[in-house]
């Protein structure tokens, strides 16, 4: 699995907070789904192009 987000700015995001180490392989895998979810309602719809209504 790739990394899909910059734990740093996750980091920076969340402020204050501590994040647990396994919390940004659980993001990414989101991030995955989230992505592949997205890119298969833009082929239903015969496009190439994901855009922001396929999320």
């Amino acid at each position: 699995m790739a990394d899909l987000i910059v734990k740093a700015a996750v980091k920076e995001e969340l402020d204050n907070m501590n994040v647990a180490s396994d919390f940004y392989d659980a993001l990414d895998a989101e991030v995955e789904e989230l992505l592949a979810d997205a890119a298969r309602r833009a082929e239903e719809n015969d496009r190439k192009t994901v855009q922001p209504r396929d999320l």
